[in-house]
């Protein structure tokens, strides 16, 4: 969700008797997590509040996930939201996570191991190639899993394990 959305708190106090029930309560501060209800501490430093709330846009409720990091000098925010009023916060943003890490996977398989160049018309001749690219990427990084201490955390980036190859290709090639 952009952090422009506008974004309004339901209304939930009683009718007061005179007029249209009131249906909204204020407009979305995502500056201020004070109007939220905190979930839990997922990390040192990093907060997990949520809410339902009215989005304009959507015309619809929607439960809002938000995170924030307020152990740097200048406060960070995310807010992640979903169609599913029953959600909880906390899988929402395991979701959210999971789909990032999903994401990267396949951008990665694009970009290095030719997931994109299939020309193949049969179903089983494309598994068979989204399977290799997807391998080649797996052997990719199980390979960089070897190379580096394990006290280090992953940092796994295909780019980097090309530019490595290459240079040790061309060393091999430059002392023989």
């Amino acid at each position: 969700m952009t952090l422009s959305a506008d974004l309004k708190f339901l209304y939930d106090d009683p009718y007061q008797g005179r007029g249209a029930r009131r249906k909204y309560d204020g407009k979305v501060n995502l500056h201020d997590p004070q109007r939220f209800q905190l979930v839990s501490q997922l990390e040192e430093g990093v907060s997990l509040y949520t809410a339902v709330v009215w989005s304009v846009s959507l015309k619809r409720k929607v439960p809002l996930a938000y995170l924030l990091q307020a152990d740097t000098s200048r406060p960070t925010y995310v807010v992640l939201f979903s169609t599913d009023l029953e959600i909880d916060p906390v899988f929402l943003y395991r979701c959210y996570a999971a789909r990032f890490q999903i994401e990267f996977v396949f951008r990665h398989a694009r970009q290095f191991t030719g997931l994109a160049d299939c020309q193949f018309r049969l179903p089983e001749s494309i598994d068979i190639h989204v399977n290799a690219s997807l391998m080649a990427l797996n052997l990719a990084k199980a390979a960089l899993q070897q190379s580096q201490p394990t006290t280090d955390p992953l940092s796994f980036s295909i780019a980097s394990l090309k530019r490595l190859a290459l240079n040790v290709h061309l060393l091999d090639v430059g002392v023989a």
